[in-house]
Order: structure tokens, then sequence, then C-alpha cells
């Protein structure tokens, strides 16, 4: 570590430092950026390439750390896309609000038996800044990496702190454009992405993730009878009620117009069905003063992901079932039974 002295534990800094322990918390509150997992940004990118180059280093990464491995968001000098967290350096800086040095990890012992540095890429250096969410958490590392030992100067510590900030920034600004502004759900953007990782996790490692869609009952007559600002609190209203029954990892979606869909990780389509029908009889029982008569009602599709498929045949299965509620009478959950064949894929 870097030599420093701490200062007193009073306060909000005391605060602070629980949060440092609050490995739960600290999950929750990357998990709520929904970055990990997700492929590299050029915005990212720009960062770690500028950082290389002004510090002088072969490689330059984002981390993020998450449960069980580390994310590499972006990376310059070495290729890949995660580490197992239990050998990552990163992994040590989020313990501590300072930045970690480490001049010759051949000589410090947490890491002079580290595979990353007995073998590739023969890490012998480190300088990593914690990117701290501005609620407190270290989410990962803006780090500076050498294959030889090397002395890194106050000055250069304090560019990367300056660049970590940048990283923050960008994650804030990401999620920001993956709200929709409305409902406050993530945008059709942000739910594609988020799909598309949950495909590529599917593809890794099989875990079961399923998928709601879900379409506002005869909204229209909402909007002609009351007007659009009413329309507008409906969806609202409807959004608030699905926050109140999904999971943490869950993503509820506004797709378009008075349609939702809703991202189930680690859950098979018995579970997912259950939650759509909880959602149902949530949706149905919310009341509005403006309009104390009016029962809003939806129609409910409901699929697993299944091997070889794609995000466009998950979707169109799902939507199919959603339909065929919606053409049996409304109000009601259908699960899609029949999953899409290689052949459909493409």
């Amino acid at each position: 570590m870097m030599g420093s002295v701490r200062p007193p534990v009073t306060g909000k800094t005391a605060e602070a430092d629980s949060k440092l322990l609050d490995e739960e918390a600290r999950l929750a509150a990357l998990q709520r950026y929904r970055i990990v997992d997700t492929p590299r940004e050029e915005s990212f990118d720009k960062i770690t390439a500028l950082v290389r180059d002004v510090l002088q280093v072969p490689i330059c990464a984002v981390t993020l750390i998450d449960k069980d491995q580390q994310w590499l968001k972006s990376i310059q000098g070495l290729e890949g896309e995660q580490t197992p967290r239990d050998i990552a350096f990163c992994s040590h800086t989020i313990r501590a609000r300072e930045p970690l040095i480490v001049p010759d990890a051949t000589a410090d012992d947490r890491f002079s038996s580290n595979p990353l540095v007995t073998g590739d890429p023969g890490i012998r250096s480190y300088a990593g800044v914690p990117l701290c969410s501005p609620d407190g958490y270290n989410l990962g590392s803006l780090c500076a990496v050498d294959t030889a030992p090397r002395e890194f100067t106050a000055a250069q510590i304090a560019i990367l702190d300056k660049f970590a900030a940048l990283v923050v920034d960008e994650m804030e600004l990401r999620t920001i454009a993956h709200l929709d502004y409305l409902t406050g759900a993530s945008s059709r953007r942000a739910f594609t992405d988020l799909a598309r990782k949950l495909l590529y996790r599917f593809d890794r490692d099989s875990r079961p993730t399923s998928l709601i869609l879900f379409d506002l009952d005869h909204f229209k007559r909402i909007n002609d009878r009351f007007g659009h600002p009413c329309g507008d609190e409906v969806l609202k209203a409807v959004a608030g009620a699905c926050e109140g029954v999904l999971r943490s990892n869950d993503m509820l979606g506004r797709l378009g117009g008075e349609e939702f869909g809703i991202l189930l990780p680690e859950l098979d389509i018995t579970g997912a069905f259950v939650i759509a029908e909880r959602l149902r009889g949530q949706i149905s029982a919310t009341r509005f003063e403006w309009a104390p008569d009016l029962i809003v009602t939806a129609s409910f599709g409901v699929s697993t992901l299944q091997a070889g498929a794609s995000i466009e045949s998950w979707l169109s299965l799902t939507d199919d079932a959603l339909y065929r509620a919606k053409r049996q009478g409304r109000d009601q959950t259908i699960s899609a039974d029949v999953a899409p064949t290689p052949a459909a894929l493409h």
C-alpha cells in the first residue's frame, strides 16, 4: 500500500469505512449499474488507452469486482474478459479508500505466488485506484500494470485518480442513458444489452434465465377517456407496482408504449410464471385517486431461454405467448411451451 496517514474514523468517514465491509451492499450497488458481463465500450477504452500512454505502462484496465469474478470492462495490452476474483489485484484495491501501490509483486507476500505474477502476463508492479460509486461503494478499479518493477510517483497516482473519477462519471452517464425517462424502468437499449449478456452467460454455463413480456390491456381507452397525462400516470404506477415484486437482479424494461419486459436471471419457467402472476395481481390491484373506478389489467407471456436461441427468437417466442393471452381474453399469463428450433433462429 502507498504510505499515508488515515484520517480519524468519525462521522461520515466512519460510515464510508463501514461500506468497505458490507460486501452484500457493494454487490447490490454494482448490480444496479448492470455493467458486469457487458462488452467493451469505446468510452472506457479511450480512458484506458490514455492512461497507458500517459503513465507509460504496457497494461491498463477498468475492472469490476463481482462475487466470483473480475470483469475487465476495458483492457489495453492484454486479451480477455475476466479473471477469477481470488487472483485479482483489484480485489485488494476495493478493500480501502486509498490507492493500492505494489512496486514489486515478487517481493510482496500478498502477490508473490499469484499466477498472474509467476506466469503470464508476469505482473511485477501495479497501481490501482478504487472506482467509488456516489453512494460510497468500491465497485472495481482503474489500474496501471507493468511487467517490470517500478515506483509510481505521487503525480502519477494523482493522474490515475482523476481518470478513475472519469470512469465513474461514464458509468453514471451510461446508467442515465439506459433509463426510460417516464417510468424509471430500463430503456429498450439497456434491456437488449442485458438480454445479450444473459445469452452469453447461458451459452457459457447454461444457467436458467427467463423472460416476461406484458402489455397493458385496452390502454388506448385509458388515454382516450382520461387523457395522455393520466395515461402516463398509469405507466408510472405499473412500473412502481412491478418494482415491489421483482428481485434486485431482475430488470424491468419499457420496450415501447404500454409494453414492458422483464429479464429474470437464475429463474426457470415455473418461477417466472409465479412472478408473472404476482405482477398481474399487483397491477390489477393498483388504484388511482383521479379515477377510483379504473381497473388496469395486463396480459403476460413467459418463456425460458433455450440452447441455441438468439435475442430475436427469444423475444418472438415470448411475444407469441403474450398475444395468445390477449386472444384468449386478456388479463392472464400464457407460458410459451415450444422452444425455438435452430432453423428458426437465423
